[in-house]
């Protein structure tokens, strides 16, 4: 055990944040912490690295082990290069460096007879030095910078001329080169694009220590960490497993919770109703047995009713009028700046289709966006919507709030027919609760302008949803609510996102913007996974042009004409190599057939189980058996029995879903 925080508790003032949060971290073990926005999770990782003190608890850090934070805002001024800033990390190494240099110097002065004393006295440091990295330690540096998306020319700017989002990049690159026992980061991929979040994965998986992670990106959390920490209504509950993992857990513990609640509740009603009959007697025995039934209730642990976080948190979309089959059709589009961002790119997008623009940072993403709204101009090409098209634009620079507003104004001001408690029930889907809804514009973050620019675009009519990056600051479940809302929309939604999971679950088709030039898949983010790498040999080709070109010759390969048709589909290769690929592909589908089947199975098994659990509760409850006690016994043995299956079958169905998940 790495690390240990026991029994902390955090208020402020009269509001409890966290309370009696116990939890360990193992050595090289990646955990998340997850909650809502609130819950305390920033909180307690300030507490871990020492920056908060808690009110009671304590946290246990290994003896000798080293911890490294990443806080979630950044805000460092300073007239160092960005190299050097991240350089800086690694002085211990650099005064090393130049000890070594010295005693070299030193080393042409040393008489013959101390001369093999001092150059032992040497390799020895230099060992010691070169264990330490600091042959590499430039080399890393490098490395780091541009897995985190600058390139080299990005390596002089001074730190006073980036952005909020580039400082964090900085200082989450000083902290990755320092490579603590203990990482700690909180929202790492807020200012990431998809390569560089990519980049950070890999890195982390690898990374010989502990890490947890505190962020909202499930795709993230899904390839990363192994053991998932919820906050949740001041406590911390464990999961083992990845972020879907989790979900799972989550909900089948609920729902066992809530079955637990209702059998509980009809058998307190149960013996109220016979404690009632009793009474109504009026005899002396009979009133002694109701008295004592009575104590027997009164001891009964109750159990609590679990809430619904996401209740009343539910959003609908439905355009007034529909569009013509035709939204929009982009010929010949090209923009540039100081270098061009793209050049004759052309795509259609279809009445209730729903498009994912992705591509790294700089490609010019959002400038299509705003290209198609009529913000930018382009240099070359057309726009044309389809009939009856109205759009609703979503931009991250909130230019269509009104600052000296207040949240609640905003919005009924921009819809006078909506009822107070719709407004209300609006704002705390996107995290804007009780007096907050008084907060006026000014005086809210960023972040939170998003949310309240992003609610008031729900609420609109338009059948055509123009989103940029419309998930950042949303926490776990506001996504979800916008993923619900986005997949029942009957109208057309082109967004740009770099949160996979977000992609995954509402894409129809991801439009990648890439070397200047589109390329189409249609289908969601998995689907582009699978077959990125034929399609942009299909395109790029390269080095490995001659492969592609054979395959294309053969007619295995299609590169779809960005028309949303379906002659994006790709085939590969049934020669060499890909045949091995193609036979294990199949033996890998036919594995995962069988286990879908068996966990079919299993959940048909546990809705029996349950429905014969009911029936025996129904046995139970009537007079006839109830006065029967060779039958009472009878059917109680047989629930047990029933019981103790289904709780072999709840076992056996999470042990499959997690291999299902594997």
């Amino acid at each position: 055990m790495i690390l240990a925080c026991q029994n902390i508790s955090k208020s402020f003032g009269t509001d409890t944040i966290i309370q009696n949060v116990s939890f360990h971290v193992e050595d090289n073990e990646k955990t998340a912490i997850v909650g809502i926005n609130g819950a305390g999770k920033s909180t307690l990782l300030k507490i871990i690295v020492g920056e908060l003190a808690p009110d009671s608890g304590e946290v246990t850090v290994a003896k000798g082990k080293t911890i490294g934070y990443l806080a979630q805002y950044q805000d460092k001024d300073s007239n160092e290069t960005i190299y050097n800033e991240v350089l800086h990390a690694c002085d211990a190494l650099i005064e090393k460096e130049e000890k070594l240099r010295k005693m070299e110097e030193d080393m042409q002065h040393v008489s013959a007879d101390e001369l093999e004393k001092y150059m032992e006295q040497y390799n020895r440091f230099s060992h010691a030095f070169e264990l330490e990295g600091g042959l590499t330690f430039r080399s890393e540096i490098n490395g780091v910078l541009k897995g985190l998306g600058f390139s080299e020319n990005d390596f002089g700017k001074k730190m006073s001329e980036l952005s909020g989002g580039q400082k964090t990049r900085v200082a989450l690159g000083r902290l990755l080169v320092t490579k603590p026992d203990i990482i700690m980061l909180d929202e790492p991929t807020n200012h990431l694009d998809m390569a560089s979040i990519a980049w950070l994965e890999n890195y982390l998986l690898n990374y010989k220590g502990a890490v947890i992670i505190v962020a909202h990106d499930r795709y993230f959390l899904d390839r990363i960490v192994t053991k998932v920490v919820e906050i949740s209504r001041h406590t911390a509950t464990v999961f083992p497993g990845n972020y879907t993992a989790y979900a799972r857990q989550k909900e089948i513990q609920r729902e066992s919770l809530l079955r637990q609640y209702y059998n509980q509740q009809r058998e307190i009603k149960h013996q109220e109703e016979v404690i009632s009959k009793l009474k109504s007697f009026n005899r002396e025995k009979s009133i002694k047995r109701a008295e004592s039934r009575e104590k027997a209730l009164d001891k009964i642990e109750r159990i609590e009713k679990p809430i619904d976080e996401k209740t009343d948190m539910h959003i609908t979309l439905e355009p007034e009028i529909a569009s013509g089959n035709d939204v929009l059709t982009v010929t010949g589009l090209s923009k540039s700046y100081e270098h061009t961002l793209f050049s004759n790119i052309d795509f259609q997008i279809k009445r209730g289709e729903k498009v994912a623009l992705i591509g790294n940072n700089g490609t010019g993403k959002t400038t299509i966006l705003k290209i198609i709204n009529g913000i930018v101009d382009a240099d070359e090409g057309e726009i044309r919507l389809g009939s009856n098209v109205e759009i609703g634009y979503y931009d991250q620079e909130q230019q269509n709030l009104d600052p000296d507003k207040t949240l609640f104004d905003e919005i009924a001001d921009a819809y006078p027919n909506l009822k107070e408690t719709r407004i209300r029930n609006v704002l705390a889907a996107f995290l804007f609760t009780d007096d907050d809804v008084f907060k006026r514009i000014r005086d809210i973050s960023g972040g939170e302008r998003g949310r309240v620019s992003l609610a008031k675009l729900m609420l609109s009519n338009a059948n055509f949803l123009i989103l940029d990056e419309p998930t950042n600051h949303l926490d776990i479940m506001s996504k979800e609510i916008l993923e619900s809302a986005i997949n029942s929309y009957t109208g057309t939604v082109l967004y740009v996102s770099h949160d996979r999971y977000f992609i995954n679950k509402t894409a129809s088709r991801i439009l990648d913007l890439k070397n200047e030039t589109i390329l189409n898949y249609i289908g969601n983010y998995d689907y582009y996974l699978e077959k990125k790498e034929v399609q942009e040999l299909a395109a790029f080709g390269t080095a490995t042009q001659d492969r592609a070109d054979n395959s294309a010759a053969k007619g295995n390969v299609i590169v779809s004409d960005g028309t949303g048709e379906n002659n994006g589909t790709e085939q590969i290769s049934s020669g060499g190599k890909q045949k091995l690929s193609w036979e294990e592909m199949k033996k890998q589908q036919a594995a995962k057939r069988k286990l879908e089947n068996e966990l079919k199975r299993t959940e048909d098994e546990i809705a029996k189980r349950e429905a014969k659990i009911e029936a025996l509760n129904d046995e139970l409850s009537k007079p006839e058996v109830a006065s029967n006690s060779y039958e009472l016994n009878k059917i109680h043995e047989e629930q047990m029995q029933e019981e103790a299956a289904l709780e072999e079958l709840y076992a056996k169905w999470e042990e499959l879903s997690l291999q299902k998940d594997c």
